[in-house]
């Protein structure tokens, strides 16, 4: 049996779902070291939220709320989630290192395990970097370890925000399954 949209017996989440007043949130920050595409750093709110991770430390120049073109994509994500800003991606970690975060660039540098071999230790930190440059080389040397994803085309990355999915649900699953 069909619905009205054609869906066999399949029925699709819409809307919002009410936020849960007491679950727990993932115990991951996301660094975005000198993002320029305020489109990404909304997709990355979107996923931070998804994931109910900790907050966003924007810097440099990445786009920080208010920004319309970020709350474009953000999708009122940018309004939730918590979100501060720092001028550089080594201070955002020296200040995250204090707090006894474990640091992880997600980083395309030789000797970076896989993101899936990698065992995240919480809380944690994921720092993320420019779309062409890469994660800065002041912020790299004070990150604990270095995680990258398989690349086996002849591109040496993928668009950040992928990236940033990649790593905040391979984090999240780790995460859940200590939990369990």
């Amino acid at each position: 049996m069909n619905d009205a949209e054609g869906n066999a017996g399949v029925q699709v989440r819409v809307g919002d779902r009410p936020m849960p007043r007491l679950a727990e949130q993932l115990p991951v920050v996301v660094v975005l070291d000198r993002l320029r595409s305020a489109h990404n750093v909304g997709n990355i709110f979107r996923l931070v939220e998804a994931v109910r991770g900790e907050g966003i430390v924007t810097c440099g120049y990445t786009a920080t709320p208010p920004h319309p073109k970020l709350a474009k994509t953000a999708r009122g994500c940018d309004e939730v989630v918590a979100c501060r800003h720092a001028d550089t991606g080594a201070e955002a970690i020296a200040a995250l290192r204090a707090e006894g975060r474990r640091v992880y660039a997600v980083e395309t540098v030789e000797g970076a395990q896989t993101v899936w071999d990698v065992q995240f230790q919480f809380p944690c930190v994921l720092v993320l970097g420019n779309e062409a440059l890469g994660v800065s080389a002041e912020a790299l040397a004070l990150c604990d370890e270095h995680i990258a994803l398989p690349a086996l085309g002849t591109k040496n990355s993928i668009n950040v925000g992928n990236c940033a999915a990649v790593a905040l649900f391979a984090a999240l699953r780790q995460w859940l399954e200590k939990r369990a």
